[in-house]
């Protein structure tokens, strides 16, 4: 078949998903719950797939709950401090906890209040009632009675309450066996480093985590090269072996993308290309009788089309369904644009500010994992909508208990890897604080604060005319706002450069006269600023600068990109320089300060955050550690109104 006749683009969502059910009724795939039958002892985290009643009773027997004596509490009816009773022969016998109580007492007196005359005579001063400290038969549970319901996951007491009912063996849900199938030539293993066109295969790892958090018995297949007949072989004996097959990477229309051809020879293709983002070229097919799903290569888009048509899957299989998705309603803090015809899903960070749950976009690109490692929730923009405007309210459906993003600290602006720092030590500490931050550029966490967005704003924007670093800015853009400026640091900045500095660069005016390629920071940056600055001291115009236009958002992303060979300099923090090997040429120390609103001085999260730069012996080590920075003021007050 023809990989035009089988692609078919921009199917909607809702429309997708009722055909891939009704295909998955064609092959029975509902068809009430498998099950089978296993010990005990081997079912934690397994699915009850019947009732499971008590063999007997428990206790089965009347048994001694303290230590002490048997006794027929009658005998000591008239047992008082005044006129203690003494009991001898066959009126009493001694017990421990957990014996079985002989059939004629009726009573425990605990020995703490027998009073021994002789081996065979005690003395009593209390009256005893009927079955005191008795654990009398099956009052924990009587034989025939229900243990746990259908659909129950078995945790640790449930086994024990099992087996001490004489329950042995336990009937259980079948869980789908899944395999993941990760396809493309250049893939290489983990532990090994990539040359050029090669990727570490980490996808089949993340989505046969998912697969088993859901309850799945997922593996991960080796990952097949660019070759019909082997990814044919493949996904015949992974279609004949498991429940569930999953393909991933092969699914778009490239000339190496085998994946539906293959699949439409081998079987049929319900689906190919839903209108959404990011996911669009995914790939829903049957194959022998087994439903095989062809998921996009990038890994954001690989989990969240999982997320969409396997998911619900898992607990068909089970004849369960789903738990319900956790929602929390949050404020955009910047507008966001939908895609045209289609259904977008927005990684979001969120955080409690003030009163307001807001809601930050936590980065774009179906292949950036970090997007999903720091996201919280997941923004559904409708196709057909035109998005959402700053300040609207939005629902988010929660990638993590809501109570974590409570404990959360939001920071935006400027980047530094001080940050990093603060976020782990906070993060590790007894009263555990997550760290969000955005990197916007000082102006950016500026206009955050004055919007209420952040709980601090890190800034080093430099008033040229001053001298002095963020109080000018904080008098124009922020007069209304009650702070407090706070230094973080001071630091080295200058222009990063490769290793060993092979092209012999001693300042901006050699990246001028050899039109060496300058990679920039995004206007509002403290250091767009301090390079504006010094290339106007200098008499350098920046449209001599090859690259000024050329813009990345972090320290660490103009290193990355010096060291990959990108671009031949940038300017840069010397943190950044040093923790990517690569050689640095000082231009200006700088300083990088907190702003702080004084609503949140309060805050357990900014208290801790302060305590941390003043005086925590570890911070300090760390940061010097890490090279370009000074702390002599760290904590100090700057300015404040």
């Amino acid at each position: 078949m023809n990989q035009k006749d089988i692609y078919v683009k921009n199917m909607p969502l809702r429309e997708a998903k009722e055909k891939w059910h009704n295909a998955l009724q064609t092959i029975n795939f509902f068809d009430g719950a498998k099950v089978t039958e296993i010990d005990v002892e081997q079912a934690l985290g397994q699915i009850t797939g019947a009732p499971v009643f008590a063999a007997h009773s428990s206790p089965s027997y009347n048994a001694a709950a303290m230590d002490g004596i048997a006794v027929h509490f009658v005998d000591l009816a008239s047992a008082s401090d005044a006129a203690p009773v003494r009991l001898g022969g066959k009126q009493f016998v001694p017990v421990n906890t957990g014996n079985s109580l002989p059939q004629e007492f009726d009573a425990v007196v605990m020995i703490e209040d027998v009073h021994y005359i002789n081996e065979n005579e005690v003395e009593l001063a209390i009256p005893a009632t009927p079955w005191q400290h008795v654990r009398t038969i099956g009052e924990d549970i009587v034989a025939t009675e229900l243990i746990l319901p259908e659909g129950h996951t078995i945790r640790p007491i449930d086994q024990g309450a099992m087996l001490a009912t004489g329950v042995t063996r336990v009937v259980v849900k079948k869980t789908p066996r899944v395999q993941v199938i990760p396809t493309g030539s250049e893939l290489i293993q983990p532990g090994n480093a990539p040359a050029p066109g090669q990727i570490i295969e980490f996808n089949s790892r993340i989505l046969t985590g998912y697969l088993n958090e859901w309850g799945a018995r997922a593996t991960g297949a080796k990952s097949v090269a660019d070759d019909k007949e082997k990814l044919r072989a493949a996904i015949s004996n992974g279609a004949r072996e498991n429940d569930i097959v999953i393909i991933n990477a092969g699914a778009s229309a490239g000339t190496r993308d085998y994946t539906s051809t293959v699949l439409a020879e081998l079987g049929t293709v319900i689906v190919h290309g839903v209108a959404i983002k990011p996911g669009k070229p995914v790939i829903l097919a049957i194959v022998d009788n087994t439903p095989v799903i062809g998921l996009p290569g990038y890994p954001v888009s690989a989990i969240l089309t999982m997320r969409l048509f396997v998911h619900e899957m898992i607990y068909d299989f089970m004849d369960m369904q789903k738990p319900a998705a956790q929602w929390a309603a949050a404020r955009m803090s910047r507008p966001m644009h939908s895609a045209m015809g289609v259904d977008e899903f927005v990684r979001i960070t969120l955080g409690q500010v003030g009163e307001e749950l807001m809601a930050t976009p936590a980065g774009k690109g179906a292949g950036a994992v970090m997007s999903l490692v720091r996201a919280d929730g997941i923004l559904t923009l409708q196709a057909g909508s035109e998005g959402v405007g700053a300040g609207e309210e939005v629902q988010i459906e929660l990638l993590r208990p809501l109570t974590d993003v409570q404990s959360t600290l939001v920071v935006i602006g400027s980047h530094d890897n001080i940050i990093d720092v603060l976020a782990n030590l906070l993060h590790k500490g007894r009263k555990t604080i997550r760290v969000s931050s955005a990197h916007v550029g000082s102006m950016g966490g500026i206009m955050a604060i004055r919007r209420g967005e952040a709980h601090l704003a890190g800034s080093h924007l430099l008033d040229e005319i001053s001298g002095e670093y963020n109080v000018s800015f904080i008098k124009r853009f922020l007069a209304d706002t009650p702070l407090q400026l706070i230094n973080l640091c001071y630091r080295q900045q200058g222009l990063i450069v490769a290793k060993g500095n092979p092209l012999a660069i001693k300042g901006f005016e050699d990246v001028a006269k050899n039109n060496l390629r300058f990679i920039n920071r995004q206007n509002g940056a403290g250091t767009r600023l301090l390079t504006d600055k010094t290339l106007k001291d200098l008499g350098i115009n920046p449209t001599d600068i090859n690259g000024y236009g050329h813009e990345e958002y972090t320290h660490m992303s103009v290193a990355a990109s010096i060291a990959n060979g990108s671009v031949d300099c940038g300017m840069g923090i010397l943190a950044a320089a040093n923790a990517l090997g690569l050689d640095f040429i000082p231009v200006a120390e700088e300083r990088y300060d907190l702003i702080i609103p004084k609503q949140f001085l309060d805050d357990g999260k900014i208290a801790a955050l302060l305590d941390l730069i003043r005086s925590n012996d570890e911070f300090k080590e760390l940061v010097n550690n890490l090279g370009g920075y000074s702390l002599r003021d760290s904590g100090s007050i700057m300015y404040e109104q």
